[in-house]
């Protein structure tokens, strides 16, 4: 069976003073599949886009920042997630410095500067809560993860670091 996942990239900037991280609260559509959670910025990697480039666009799109240093923090594939059952294989990047002056909200809802030990107790997709420790650790190796996804909740997961 051919492998097919949607890329994706998946972005959490950090606060100049490294204490909290921009996340949106999904509350503008009723129909998002995301409704009531908190999340970091990213989206779909377009077919004419590298990965880096579609997460500085999706950065700039989301938030109004522009990225100017941002490091690769680590990959996950994600099979069987969300509505329709989809795999995804995403990039995920911790944004340390920007430029610019943040929206307050975008199209998906209100974006917010969430204290980074406030974060185990947001509402977010289950799965989260065992990588984004993994994205703000010391570790400068970068990690890998498998995270099957069945009835909207992870089973199982898994990852090695390089």
């Amino acid at each position: 069976m051919n492998y097919c996942p949607i890329l994706s990239t998946l972005g959490f900037i950090l606060s100049p003073e490294r204490k909290r991280i921009l996340m949106v609260h999904r509350i503008s559509r009723k129909t998002d599949d995301q409704f009531g959670k908190f999340n970091g910025l990213g989206g779909r990697v377009e077919r004419e886009e590298d990965v880096a480039t579609a997460m500085k666009r999706e950065i700039r799109e989301e938030s109004g920042l522009e990225c100017r240093k941002m490091s690769l923090r680590g990959t996950i594939n994600w099979t069987g997630f969300g509505p329709n059952g989809e795999d995804w294989l995403a990039f995920i990047f911790l944004i340390e410095q920007t430029e610019g002056t943040a929206f307050t909200e975008n199209e998906e809802g209100p974006l917010e500067w969430v204290e980074i030990e406030k974060i185990p107790d947001l509402p977010m997709w289950e799965g989260d809560r065992y990588f984004i420790p993994l994205v703000l650790d010391a570790d400068p190796r970068p990690f890998h993860g498998f995270m099957p996804y069945k009835n909207g909740h992870p089973v199982d997961w898994s990852f090695v670091r390089m």
